[in-house]
């Protein structure tokens, strides 16, 4: 008969606590030139997702406190000369209105067709259809 051992567990096992700094440090580890942030896990005894969740988390908090920081800048006051309305030599031109655009659809029969602008050249439509319907 073989004795194989047992574990007998206790208590419940609570979650570690980490503190800014800790988490801070592990997340610059990840930052370095060449780092393996599975193998930082691993070393941390914690999952790839948790630094994940703290690079986030770290890296939203400074975008809040850039945007929240006042800048301040040196400000000159100058005396301001008048501006001189520009002359206008030409008048304006007069907007001719938009010709709506209209297009010809040309149904060649076998599910093939010829779609083209209205004011298309005739003769550059017909050596197109030409081309199409095999005349030349």
């Amino acid at each position: 008969m073989t004795k194989h051992p047992i574990e007998v567990i206790t208590s419940v096992e609570r979650r570690r606590r980490w503190s800014p700094e800790d988490k801070e440090r592990l997340v610059a580890a990840c930052f370095e030139p060449g780092a393996v942030i599975s193998e930082i896990a691993r070393a941390a005894g914690i999952h790839v997702s948790q630094l994940f969740r703290w690079r986030k988390e770290l890296c939203r908090v400074e975008e809040q406190s850039t945007e929240t920081a006042t800048t301040l800048v040196p400000v000159i006051v100058a005396e301001t000369v008048p501006a001189v309305p520009a002359v206008q030599s030409e008048p304006p031109a007069t907007s001719h209105p938009r010709r709506k655009r209209s297009d010809v659809t040309i149904e060649l029969g076998r599910g093939r067709r010829v779609r083209v602008d209205s004011d298309i050249d005739t003769e550059a439509l017909g050596r197109i259809l030409d081309c199409v319907l095999g005349l030349r």
